[in-house]
Order: structure tokens, then C-alpha cells, then sequence
């Protein structure tokens, strides 16, 4: 099978299409026939320097996949050959969605949205599972509270805007200008210009601050939020507070969950949420992808397609 894979840790140069073994299923696992693969941040991320989980003998790319299962290992009951599905397999450990085929244990996938194409499926899992943990597994999100998503145009930023206002939340999105007509129409009550506001001074009173950004936005959160209020900061540990105070802080390692993405395919399914595609290439221009998610332009997601 042709498979994307990094040569050696570096820039987006590093990363080589090559013909590889398609694998097998083993006990608990289906093999998917990659239709599209999506791409993060966490994907150049690890490129760059192998991140914090070791790698196999050969360093494959990518988690977020849709696409067809093509077989079943023993033991698996939930799919057969033929059914379409979509997930984030395996992370953080590597999964290698670049890939034409890639192995999952079963229950790291869920059916496709049906209302979506291969492209849109894949934009979604990594970006809404982790908007999905943040607001609703961590901070119980719940209707008639004020959300303050930063970057809430990007990827996980313009999924956490829908998935707020379908539990019923006040929306408050940073973004450039440009980008606050398509927010507003996401659902976002409020849309603030960070490059001509500092958003401490623009909000107030909130429960619940999604930080996708990092560096010094969970200190200048901490102004914003209610006694009680919850910031959940994506990028990493070092992103939250020495001292929060009166509030919770919480740093969100996304996980592979099939509740989380059922939940995730309802809302697709009732209209309440739908991925923003920024970019689609095919997988042999997986580097031009990294190159275009590195400028962090990007509004949604950037999709490779494989099948």
C-alpha cells in the first residue's frame, strides 16, 4: 500500500511517500480501506522531533481517518466489511493515517455521519473529540453559561463554537476580523478582533474558557472567568495557570472514545455541527498540507485524500 511516512525528524520535507505492508487486523481490531485522512497540529508536531510517545520501527503520520472497513479481526461484533466509518485510532500512540489502509481496534471508530462526505468525516474526529472533552467531559458545559473560545475560527476552535451553543451556552469567539461574519453564523453570540482588542478588557463573567493557543492566554483567561469557572487549555500543561485562583484549570489530552464520537455523529446528523474544510490535497502532497497548517492561516481543517 502507498503510505506517507517521516524520514527523519524535521520539516515538512521529511515527510516521503513509500510502498509499505498494508496490515492486518489482530484480535479486537477491523482494518479500514483510508478514503481521507485529516490533519493537526499534532501531526507536524510530532514530525518535527517524535513528540513524547515512542515510535515504531517506521515513523507512519496521522491519526484522524474515514473510510470503509475492508476487514475484521476476531472477536470484533460492532462492524462488518463494507461499513463506513471514522475515528482518531490509537492516539497518542501512532496509528499512521497517511495511509491507504490503517488498523484500529474496533471501538476507537464510529460510523460515519451519513450526511457526510469521506472528506468532511475526516476533518472531524481529533478536532471535535477534543472540543467534545473539553467542554462537556471536563467543564460540564450546560445552557445559559458564557464560553470564551480562543482561536475560534481554527480547528478545534470552530467545532467547540457549535458544539457550545448546541448544549445551549452564551458564545464568545476570538478571531481576526475577517473570520467574524463566518463565526456568527457558526453560532457565536460575540466575536472579538484579538489583533485590535485584548479580550480581557472586551469580557467578563464567564464559566468556561477553551484555550487552543497556549502561552500566556490561561493567565489573561483567569480575569475573564466567574469564581468557580472552569479553563480548559488543549496545547499543553504548560499553558495552565501557576495560581488559578477561585477556578478550575484543566489541561485536555484528547482521547479515542466511541461514545464521545456517537455523540459527535448525532449532532452532524441534527444540523447542529458541521466541519469547515480549508484545504483538501491529495496524500502525495501531505508536505505541501503541514506547510499550509504551519502558517496557522487556516480557517477549519485540511484534509488529505487517499482513496
Amino acid at each position: 500500500m502507498r503510505a506517507v511516512v517521516v524520514s527523519k525528524w524535521g520539516g515538512p520535507e521529511v515527510l516521503v511517500e513509500t510502498e509499505a505492508e498494508r496490515p492486518e487486523p489482530g484480535m479486537g481490531e477491523v482494518l479500514v480501506r483510508v478514503h481521507a485522512a485529516g490533519v493537526n497540529p499534532v501531526d507536524w508536531k510530532t514530525r518535527e522531533s517524535g513528540g513524547l510517545i515512542p515510535w515504531g520501527p517506521v515513523p507512519a503520520v496521522g491519526w484522524d481517518v474515514s473510510g470503509t472497513v475492508e476487514a475484521v479481526g476476531p472477536g470484533v461484533t460492532l462492524y462488518r466489511a463494507g461499513d463506513e466509518v471514522y475515528g482518531m485510532p490509537r492516539f497518542p500512540q501512532q496509528a499512521g493515517a497517511y495511509a491507504e489502509y490503517v488498523t484500529a481496534p474496533a471501538r476507537h471508530l464510529a460510523r460515519k455521519p451519513a450526511s457526510l462526505s469521506h472528506v468532511e468525516a475526516a476533518a472531524l474526529p481529533l478536532a471535535a473529540l477534543t472540543a467534545w472533552q473539553a467542554l462537556v467531559d471536563t467543564a460540564g458545559v450546560s445552557a445559559g453559561q458564557r464560553v470564551l473560545v480562543h482561536a475560534a475560527a481554527g480547528g478545534v476552535g470552530h467545532l467547540a463554537v457549535q458544539i457550545a451553543k448546541a448544549r445551549g451556552a452564551y458564545v464568545i469567539g476570538t478571531a481576526s476580523a475577517g473570520k467574524h461574519e463566518l463565526l456568527r453564523a457558526l453560532g457565536a453570540d460575540e466575536v472579538i478582533d484579538y489583533r485590535t482588542t485584548d479580550f480581557e478588557d472586551a469580557v467578563a463573567d464567564v464559566d468556561v474558557v477553551v484555550d487552543a493557543i497556549g502561552g500566556d492566554h490561561g493567565e489573561r483567561s483567569l480575569k475573564v472567568l466567574r469564581p468557580g469557572g472552569h479553563l480548559v487549555t488543549l496545547p499543553g500543561p504548560d499553558g495552565l495557570p501557576a495560581d488559578p485562583g477561585g477556578v478550575h484549570a484543566s489541561w485536555v489530552l484528547v482521547e479515542p472514545d466511541l461514545k464521545g464520537l456517537e455523540e459527535i455523529t448525532a449532532l452532524v446528523e441534527g444540523g447542529l455541527l458541521k466541519p469547515l474544510i480549508d484545504t483538501v490535497l491529495p496524500l502525495e502532497q501531505a508536505a505541501k498540507a503541514h506547510e499550509i497548517g504551519e502558517r496557522g492561516r487556516t480557517t477549519g481543517k485540511i484534509v488529505l485524500t487517499v482513496a
